[in-house]
Parts: C-alpha cells; structure tokens; sequence
C-alpha cells in the first residue's frame, strides 16, 4: 500500500470515533484541549492496536472476528448509546448542579474499542497483503488522535447550544453507528 492508501486508509477508519467524539465532547462542559487530548489519546491509541490484533488473528486465518464483530460492536454501541439516552432522559438533578468536565476512562476505552472493531476486521485483511502493519497501525492511530481532538473541541460548542439534548443526541448517534455497523455487514453479504 502507498502512502496516500494508507492515509485514506486511516483517516476512514477514524470516521466513526469523530462522530462518537463530538457528541461526548457536547455532553461536557466547556471541554479545555487537555480533555480533547486526552480523549484522543485514549481512543487513538486502542484504534491503533486493534488493526495489530486483527493482523495477528489474520496470520492465523481466524475467521471467528470477522463472523462475530459486527455483532460485538453493535451490542456494545446499543449499551453505551442507551446509557447516554437515559442519562440525558432520566439524568439525576445532582447532574445539573454538577457539570461534567470529563469522562471516565473505562467508558472512552469501552466506546473506543466499540467504535474501533472495525479496524481489527481491516488488520485480518491486511494480514493477507504486503503491508507493514506497524506503520498502518501508527497512521490509523494518529489519525484517530487527531480527529477524536477535533472532534471533542467542536463538541464543545455545540454542547451549549444543545444542553441537556446533547447527551440525547450522542447516545443516538453511538446507537445509529451500531445499526450502520450490522446494516453495511449485512448487505456486503
């Protein structure tokens, strides 16, 4: 693979954790870049071990991840995005009193590895090309720090402009991300 494959590569696989990122970027308050940072590191840093997963698995011609993870992101997506929608809906009024400055860890890297499965499928198939999969893995990685940073910066302002709906809005966005995930599975068979 070239250098502008490998790119648009990267970049494409990063897509989803942008979505995901500015709606977590809108359910906080007043995100600074050290949050958006932090939260690009946390999902960048997953989504670049997943192709190396997947590359491995692939090496041994393991047809199990690509049967099964489209299922395991869309159940962990429904969960996280089902949670948010009842955190938005049913939030407790302490929440008000309270705004959230960041996210726990276990939740972005639970969010992460849902978002970033589709990246370990990829490494299955890279296993079979000549690619250096470390070099991909690193691309794929930057580009999710990048664009999850963007993403949790924009979120900050239209976080205000939505309010307590923002919390709303990202909790259907992770589910309509999972039912994308089944949908295109799907319809590539």
């Amino acid at each position: 693979m070239n250098i502008s494959a490998t790119l648009f590569l990267a970049f494409g696989m990063s897509m989803d954790a942008f979505a995901v990122s500015i709606s977590k970027g809108a359910a906080l308050y007043k995100p600074k870049f050290r949050e958006a940072l932090r939260t690009g590191l946390i999902f960048g840093t997953i989504e670049a071990s997943t192709p190396l997963v997947g590359w491995a698995m692939g090496m041994f011609a393991s047809q199990f991840v690509l049967n099964w993870n489209h299922w395991i992101a869309f159940f962990l997506l429904l969960f996280l995005g089902a949670r948010m929608l009842y955190e938005g809906l049913f939030g407790t009024p302490e929440d008000e009193n309270e705004p959230r400055h960041r996210h726990g860890f276990w939740l972005l890297a639970t969010t992460a590895i849902a978002t970033s499965l589709d990246a370990m499928a990829v490494g299955v198939g890279l296993a079979f090309l000549q690619v250096n999969i470390w070099w991909t893995a690193l691309a794929i990685g930057f580009a999710t720090l990048i664009m999850t940073t963007l993403g949790i910066m924009i979120g900050r302002f239209i976080g205000p402009l939505l309010g307590k709906r923002a919390e709303i809005l990202g909790g259907l966005v992770l589910i309509g991300i999972g039912v994308q995930i089944l949908y295109s599975h799907f319809m590539a068979h």
